[in-house]
């Protein structure tokens, strides 16, 4: 692990306020990743992303490997070099992608065989060759090749699942072995506290740079998912970064972050922009909607986003009934700012020790119904 270190700087609560420093730069915690899937966030260049404030964004092992090709990628001078992004990079293990491909996959002790989406060739993928498609993306942060359970899943399932997921996450350590990336090790057990405090116990011991919390944001209800993050963030170590995985709605972030996770990921702002569901501290405004065929307002007149200055919503109304690609960019925009602007205010909210009253004020604004023109 090679300029990789964290420090908790404010805490509120259990919410935790840090600084992440990787090689590449500095990341102010609690964070939000976009989701860069092929090498790119959908509708953005890396320069506007950098405007919007991210400092550390997500690519996936599972399908770079399979196009490119982490070769290909390697030979070019590594991920960054790749998709001309400086900043960290944190790479997924293809667990979850696996996981997706349901009953086109086969999983046993050794690995996941399954065919490709793309050309339909059988192909393999275990923790080390995850680790070793990691490596050669020259990803900062690598996660370790987990077996993510669908919800729901029976409790004699769901255990033989976690119980893989930390014998695969003790190879995937070995298989890291001379990576200068930092290696996050996954908490798994579905919806069973027992079994998910197994699981970071298992991980604790086996020692890792910071932990994920995965197998959620799967389908299971919200209260779930909190009764889940209940129990398993207090067992996970105060010292090294908590990431929630997959998550989410601007309320699952807000409650994640006062239970104490400071890492986030999920493709809500970019997807939902590209169909034109518009993230604003009321809700969401869906520009597909007639009524904002003529409407000479921005998105949210008291945003500061280039989308929100610049355009109206009758121009994005039309820029989307078009089909025009700079409709998805703009709306893209908007969400990303949304998103870096909720985190920037969380982490002044804890900084200053007030994050009950701002959640309060939080969940008022996003039960309110929209401003008027006047107010």
């Amino acid at each position: 692990m090679s300029g990789y270190s964290f420090t908790v700087e404010a805490s509120d609560g259990e919410a935790r306020r840090a600084r992440a420093s990787f090689a590449r730069g500095a990341v102010e915690l609690p964070a939000f990743m976009p989701v860069g899937t092929h090498a790119t966030v959908k509708a953005m260049t890396p320069g506007e992303l950098d405007g919007l404030g991210v400092r550390i964004l997500v690519a996936n092992t599972f399908h770079l490997m399979l196009r490119p090709g982490a070769g290909v990628v390697e030979a070019l001078g590594g991920l960054h070099r790749f998709m001309h992004w400086e900043r960290p990079i944190l790479t997924d293990s293809g667990g979850f992608q696996v996981f997706s491909l349901g009953a086109r996959r086969s999983i046993s002790e050794e690995g996941v065989e399954f065919r490709s989406p793309i050309d339909g060739s059988k192909v393999f993928l275990d923790a080390e060759r995850s680790m070793a498609v990691q490596r050669s993306l020259g990803s900062d942060v690598v996660m370790a090749f987990d077996d993510c359970t669908a919800y729901p899943m029976d409790e004699a399932r769901t255990r033989e699942s976690m119980e893989r997921t930390l014998r695969w996450a003790k190879r995937s350590r070995a298989a890291h072995a001379g990576n200068p990336g930092a290696l996050f090790g996954i908490v798994q057990g579905g919806m069973y506290a027992s079994l998910r405090e197994r699981s970071a116990k298992g991980l604790r011991e086996a020692g890792f740079d910071g932990y994920a919390i995965g197998g959620l944001a799967v389908g299971e209800p919200f209260d779930e998912r909190l009764r889940m993050l209940d129990a398993t963030v207090p067992l996970l170590p105060g010292d090294r970064i908590r990431y929630l995985m997959g998550v989410g709605t601007p309320e699952d972030v807000v409650e994640a972050v006062r239970r104490g996770v400071d890492l986030f990921d999920c493709v809500l702002p970019t997807r939902n922009a590209r169909n034109g569901y518009l993230f604003v501290p009321w809700g969401v405004v869906k520009i597909r909607n007639r009524r904002h065929r003529e409407d000479e307002r921005p998105i949210d007149p008291a945003c500061a986003c280039h989308t929100c200055r610049h355009y109206s919503r009758a121009y994005l109304h039309h820029l989307d009934r078009c089909g025009e690609i700079l409709g998805s960019r703009l709306n893209t925009v908007h969400n990303l700012h949304f998103y870096q602007r909720l985190m920037a205010d969380v982490r002044d909210a804890i900084a200053n020790r007030r994050l009950d009253a701002w959640r309060r004020d939080f969940a008022e604004r996003r039960a309110a119904a929209e401003p008027t023109i006047e107010s």
